[in-house]
């Protein structure tokens, strides 16, 4: 049996960027100063180390996200977008329109549903 061509470039391509975290993981690396690990989860608050680290190392392994360490003590690693990460930065600000358009027009359906409910 063969796969549909055109699905699996879909889920290769969302493999590497969906999750509750990833886009917001890229975003404020997208801002483009390299930041360290307590710095993305003072940033994300609500992550767990373990999900941050899972994400970082995913988005590293795809190439994403450069993962950078000095040799010094403490030590000292710092995460910031590749060239390759950088081509991501048009998607994810047509995705965040759109979930942000999605969003408003969501409320304005309940905003809707509830005037007709009272009327």
């Amino acid at each position: 049996m063969q796969k549909n061509p055109v699905q699996c470039q879909f889920v290769a391509a969302l493999d590497s960027i969906v999750g509750k975290w990833k886009p917001i993981i890229l975003y404020h690396l997208l801002q483009g100063k390299p930041l360290r690990f307590n710095e993305l989860r003072r940033l994300l608050p609500d992550i767990t180390q373990r999900m941050l680290t899972l994400h970082l190392r995913e988005l590293e392994e795809d190439e994403i996200v450069k993962r950078v360490i000095y040799p010094q003590i403490p030590p000292k690693v710092e995460y910031s977008i590749t060239e390759y990460g950088m081509t991501l930065s048009p998607i994810l600000e047509s995705l965040h329109q759109w979930g942000k358009a999605h969003v408003e027009r969501k409320q304005l359906k309940k905003a809707e549903n509830e005037q007709k409910e009272t009327d």
